[in-house]
């Protein structure tokens, strides 16, 4: 879901235009009538850079509607995922927790990495081509390694299970492809509460949060983000190459060329951003120009693809070669979000084990897809895995690659209409139990509501 999407980016050419607009424009209802999307006609980069960095832009839940429909997808324990704390004590302690839990050698987080990627690609065939949904592929072994950072030990095949359904239940009902199953998570709940109840974390967690909450920070910060967004990113950029195979050569040819690969991610990040939207609130007055001032209270929205879209030659043209005369830091360019508004903690992280990852299927596959590549990824990314070992005649493979390219098309049609019908119906559905605004409600009263309200479906 993101305002920065165009219909003909989100569907195909022959896919109904007019059943985008209704979808995009009920989620930007969500927003409200004080909603400022940046950058703009008016507002240029320069003006997102400078509000989304400005102290006061830093509210995160509190006053939005956006936030109901977040926190109704982000449940359990949406209250205490740290991308959604409001500044204060428990958000500092909470994000030095994930600093810690983070924290570790470079060269030991690769060689993890690398160990989960291949465990996962051991189980397919070696001799004849895969076809793939690279994000389902690479979530098992991201769930993998995000146990272990958790709980410093191999991950069993029941917990790999349990975060595998969990985080993409989540990315599922985020992308509207599918109704939330609150019962699904609540297993994975279960597991964890019996792991941090016996003290088998071997970290320091917030001493603030009480037991259920420190579950729920574990679930939503490692077990759902993590989880999801190294998914998202693996998939990403390993389509990115099956769409460029001459990047995808030049990049197998030689995997421990660093400036390589960081060109890549670089541009696979800025082309097809994680975070479609970032919304903030307010907290005083921000001016935007001299004539114009943000009131305190006030939702800005700021778009990535919008912002990575400006200042570059071929905006929409997929060219890692770019970077080698052009600087991330001195690009529109905030993979991880701006580093004065809370940036992701594993950018430093994230880079590392992409590339472990990317080496180890590289190693064994050639990548080719003729399935769509848009930000939100909605196809979950359909790829062929042709084994570098045991090329494929011509004619198999171009059998695949239409079959993809046939089956990818009818999906778009199919999913979009989906996504209209389930996407309404969650946004009504959070808007009626107000996860967001009861929390807060409960909270300057005294009595904080409990982070699943009664009428959530099973």
């Amino acid at each position: 879901m993101s305002r920065g999407t165009t219909p003909a980016a989100d569907g195909t050419w022959w896919f109904p235009r007019a059943v985008v607009r209704l979808r995009g424009a009920i989620f930007e209802k969500v927003n409200g009538d004080r909603a400022v999307t940046l950058p703009n006609a008016t507002h240029g980069p320069e003006v997102f850079e400078r509000v989304y960095a400005h102290p006061a832009a830093a509210g995160r839940s509190a006053g939005a509607g956006l936030s109901d429909l977040f926190w109704y997808w982000l449940s359990p324990g949406p209250e205490v995922h740290q991308e959604h704390l409001e500044p204060g004590e428990r958000y500092e302690e909470v994000a030095a927790a994930t600093r810690r839990i983070l924290a570790g050698n470079s060269a030991a987080h690769e060689a993890a990495a690398a160990r989960t990627v291949a465990r996962v690609l051991d189980g397919l065939p070696r001799h004849r081509i895969s076809l793939v949904r690279l994000r389902d592929l690479m979530m098992p072994a991201w769930a993998e390694f995000s146990y272990e950072l958790v709980f410093k030990e191999p991950c069993p095949p029941q917990a790999r299970e349990l975060i595998t359904a969990h985080a993409g239940d989540v990315i599922d009902s985020l992308k509207c492809t599918a109704l939330r199953h609150p019962r699904r998570r609540a297993r994975l709940t279960a597991y964890l509460h019996r792991r941090v109840a016996d003290g088998d974390v071997p970290h320091r967690l917030p001493a603030s949060l009480s037991l259920p909450e420190q579950v729920h920070y574990l679930q939503g910060t490692f077990f759902n983000t993590a989880v999801v967004q190294l998914s998202e990113a693996t998939a990403h950029l390993l389509l990115a190459l099956a769409h460029h195979p001459g990047v995808q050569q030049r990049l197998a040819a030689d995997p421990g060329d660093g400036p390589s690969f960081t060109h890549v991610l670089d541009e696979t990040m800025r082309l097809f951003p994680l975070f479609g939207i970032a919304h903030r609130i307010t907290r005083d007055e921000i001016p935007l120009d001299e004539d114009t001032v943000l009131p305190a209270g006030s939702v800005v929205c700021f778009s990535y693809p919008d912002y990575h879209a400006t200042g570059y030659e071929r905006p929409a043209e997929f060219d890692p070669g770019r970077w080698t005369t052009l600087s991330a830091r001195d690009a529109h360019h905030i993979p991880f979000g701006m580093p004065a508004n809370r940036p992701c903690p594993a950018w430093r992280l994230s880079p590392l084990v992409l590339r472990a990852a990317t080496r180890e299927v590289l190693g064994r596959f050639r990548l080719e897809s003729t399935a769509s590549h848009t930000r939100s990824i909605p196809n979950r990314a359909p790829c062929l895995l042709i084994p570098r070992a045991a090329p494929p005649t011509p004619r198999r493979l171009a059998a695949l690659r239409g079959f993809v390219r046939i089956r990818d098309r009818a999906e778009d049609v199919t999913r979009g209409l989906r996504q209209l019908v389930l996407g309404t119906v969650m946004v009504l559905h959070a808007r009626r139990l107000g996860p967001a605004a009861r929390h807060f409600d409960g909270a300057a009263a005294g009595n904080c509501p409990a982070s699943r309200p009664e009428g959530e479906p099973g």
